[in-house]
């Protein structure tokens, strides 16, 4: 006689197991953009230059009537209808035909949105067009948007390491590991945008569920 009491244990067990592992996926990919959100703005004081600006990024001070913010916005132009915008507090992905993808620090949470490209600098969140919510008419986009700023990321850490080198990334990093931060060491960085990758690909059902904690 099979036992019921047990089997519904075991499959409630299976299930905590699952999304404490989600919760752990999450928290890592929430680790990863805050650490390269602080390269980013290490990237744009590097003592040689301005990174940003040497790979073709466009800079835009903030203007004289917002007294909400004192750093830059960054926005790249890419191949196939592409763009990428970065800010202080988070990042912004853009495909012709799909829309955009916003990340914001602090929480792995892409949001939605239904433009390619933004009609406004974001100086602030609410700078921001609203969030559009998830449903099956976008649901592949959202998903190809994701992943395309994750690749996006990956390529960049993969560049800032090959053009220059490991020591330049790893001495960026001193200053990020205060010890109560979660750091990520700089020649494992790129590859762990790439498995972040992978991992959502492979298991698309996760990464919902990962939206949905």
């Amino acid at each position: 006689m099979i036992d019921r009491g047990r089997t519904f244990a075991a499959a409630d067990s299976r299930s905590e197991i699952q999304t404490r592992e989600i919760q752990q996926l999450r928290q890592h990919a929430t680790d990863l953009f805050n650490q390269q959100c602080w390269c980013w703005g290490r990237d744009v004081l590097r003592a040689e230059g301005n990174w940003l600006r040497e790979i073709g990024f466009e800079q835009f001070k903030p203007p004289a009537e917002r007294k909400d913010c004192s750093s830059s916005v960054y926005q790249l132009t890419l191949s196939r209808g592409r763009c990428v915008v970065l800010r202080g507090f988070g990042a912004f992905f853009g495909e012709q035909d799909l829309g955009g993808v916003f990340l914001a620090r602090n929480k792995f949470a892409p949001h939605y949105l239904s433009q390619a490209t933004l009609e406004s600098l974001p100086w602030s969140d609410s700078d921001l067009p609203p969030n559009q919510p998830i449903s099956d008419a976008n649901r592949e986009r959202y998903v190809k948007l994701t992943l395309g700023l994750i690749d996006w990321i990956g390529e960049y850490e993969t560049d800032v390491i090959s053009r220059l080198g490991l020591p330049y990334r790893e001495e960026t990093l001193l200053t990020w590991n205060n010890r109560k931060r979660t750091t990520i060491p700089a020649d494992q960085f790129a590859n762990s945008w790439r498995d972040l990758a992978l991992r959502i690909s492979e298991n698309i059902d996760v990464f919902f569920h990962m939206m949905s904690l």
